[in-house]
């Protein structure tokens, strides 16, 4: 499989070309201590940062014109000391948040092969990702790429301030195409580029994915057809629970990787069961999702949002409670954070939630 994209990712909207480290005959710095990103796993493989010990491996596999041909960011011959270079720069962009580009690693018994390398540059001004990779060309038709790609897609838009990824693929490299829309990206149109490696321009096919094309669309309820109206959208039924300290610090769950929406922040809570109240579905859930015990009593009714989706309509109350048994802890993998009110704008949300924000800011 030619899975050969650029390593090299750029910031959107662009047409510079980053160029690739220069050999100055200096040492490379040594990694930040302060780096720690966890490993990300597949059923095969594992993205991790990029380590000195990589770069011999590394030079082997991409200094290799087949792989390099179509990168546009990489030199060809690629020099030794370029690699060690580079791996050294990943661990200061790592550090600061600004890249994330990941050795991808598997395993032949009991020693771990460097296969490729995938990685993502982050504007988070804009919200907005750059994702490419490169697999040696021993390893190719064998889905690497692929399993990579989505693993590092899926991680970052749970995981990082981005609304949108991008990636590019040289005209005719049709398993990088493939690769892509089998993630799920879309093809979004064509581009022209400078390239480094073979000093000429050339026209790329230009991809997106949002976090709807990676994790799916929210889903309607199921409904009667005997007793819903044709062509009305089904009514979801939804209670929310903003949880308040002593600080006047309001409680968001960052929805999970792999889960619709993942990566927004909102208020604990979920979807009523049939014959359910706002009230009992919000103590089960608050039991379910952060381990605390919640009375009737202490739901204070407050507000509600009424947000049309495309597949359905949203009606969720919002509840306040200021009392309750234990200590909330994620139970259900999601990140949770105690947030001032006049903060919780700059936390991303469902649509749904937004409009309450400026009630809850303006009574706390």
């Amino acid at each position: 499989m030619r899975q050969r994209h650029a390593d090299k990712v750029r910031p959107i909207p662009t047409t510079e070309q980053p160029k690739p480290p220069r050999k100055t005959g200096r040492k490379p710095k040594a990694a930040p201590t302060g780096a720690t990103f966890e490993p990300l796993k597949t059923e095969r493989l594992t993205l991790r940062p990029l380590h000195p010990d990589d770069a011999e491996a590394m030079h082997r596999l991409v200094n290799d014109w087949e792989v390099t041909r179509t990168l546009a960011e990489i030199p060809y011959p690629y020099d030794r000391s370029l690699a060690d270079e580079w791996i050294a720069s990943t661990a200061n962009e790592l550090a600061d948040g600004s890249a994330y580009h990941l050795a991808i690693t598997g395993h032949e018994g009991k020693r771990e092969t460097l296969v490729g390398v995938v990685g993502l540059r982050v504007d988070r001004t804009r919200r907005t990702g750059r994702i490419g990779y490169w697999v040696g060309r021993a390893y190719w038709k064998h889905g690497v790429a692929t399993e990579a790609t989505r693993r590092l897609t899926s991680w970052a838009f749970a995981n990082l301030p981005l609304d949108l990824i991008a990636a590019e693929v040289t005209e005719g490299n049709d398993a990088s195409r493939k690769v892509l829309r089998r993630v799920g990206f879309r093809e979004i149109g064509t581009g022209v580029r400078s390239s480094i490696t073979t000093g000429d321009e050339h026209t790329v096919m230009v991809f997106e994915a949002t976090r709807d094309d990676i994790f799916g669309r929210p889903e309607a309820p199921k409904t009667d057809p005997a007793t819903h109206p044709p062509g009305a959208k089904p009514l979801l039924l939804v209670a929310a629970c903003a949880l308040i300290d002593v600080d006047g610090r309001v409680l968001l769950a960052r929805r999970p990787e792999g889960k619709k929406m993942a990566g927004l922040w909102e208020f604990p809570g979920g979807k009523l069961n049939p014959g359910e109240t706002p009230e009992a579905a919000l103590i089960r859930e608050l039991k379910e999702e952060l381990g605390i015990d919640v009375s009737a009593a202490c739901l204070a009714p407050f507000a509600f949002a009424s947000h049309e989706y495309e597949a359905f309509h949203l009606l969720m109350p919002l509840f306040l409670c200021r009392r309750w048994k234990g200590t909330p802890m994620p139970r259900e993998k999601q990140t949770l954070a105690w947030v001032r009110a006049s903060k919780l704008t700059e936390y991303e949300m469902p649509p749904a939630d937004k409009p309450l924000i400026p009630l809850l800011r303006d009574f706390l």
